[in-house]
């Protein structure tokens, strides 16, 4: 089990009035934990999927790229017991990187599996905490669970070719 970062190690999990500072850091980490994850984000297009077979799949969707920002869609798929228009998203998220300022800024979360909340609505410090909160620990997660996103991440990721399950 990977050790709470200095910055969750502060705060409660609850997210107990956390100010900006502390959570432009926490955007921070986990931009540091984003780059890991997906090195070459800043340089990807279309859809790249890391996993196993017989295991759900990390997929990444390059919404925009741009100078200095790329905009994309986070997601773990879950088959449903059907057929690939069957699969589930969770959680689902649409996040922006700044690479600039090596940030990473949470623009929506649907999950349902932490009782944080189902879906990212208001800008309000407190719920842009929380949701940062559960990307650091998911980023983290998926880390743990070797998973890398883009050409040099080995052999667990790939480019699909195959158009991607329906999870809108």
């Amino acid at each position: 089990m990977q050790a709470p970062s200095a910055i969750i190690s502060k705060l409660e999990l609850t997210g107990d009035q956390p100010t900006v500072g502390v959570l432009m850091a926490l955007c921070e980490e986990n931009y540091r934990a984003l780059m890991q994850l997906v090195p070459r984000l800043a340089s990807l297009s279309g859809v790249q999927v890391s996993g196993r077979p017989g295991h759900t799949y990390l997929q990444l969707e390059v919404i925009e790229q741009a100078r200095y920002t790329t905009t994309f869609r986070l997601t773990h798929v879950f088959p449903s017991g059907g057929d690939r228009a069957d699969w589930l998203p969770e959680p689902d998220a649409t996040l922006k990187a700044y690479h600039d300022a090596e940030q990473v800024e949470v623009l929506d979360l649907r999950q349902t599996a932490l009782p944080i909340f189902s879906h990212y609505e208001s800008p309000a410090l407190r719920t842009k905490w929380k949701a940062n909160l559960f990307l650091s620990k998911w980023l983290g997660w998926c880390l743990r669970d070797g998973h890398r996103i883009g050409p040099d991440a080995g052999r667990r990721s790939h480019a699909s070719s195959t158009p991607s399950p329906s999870v809108a």
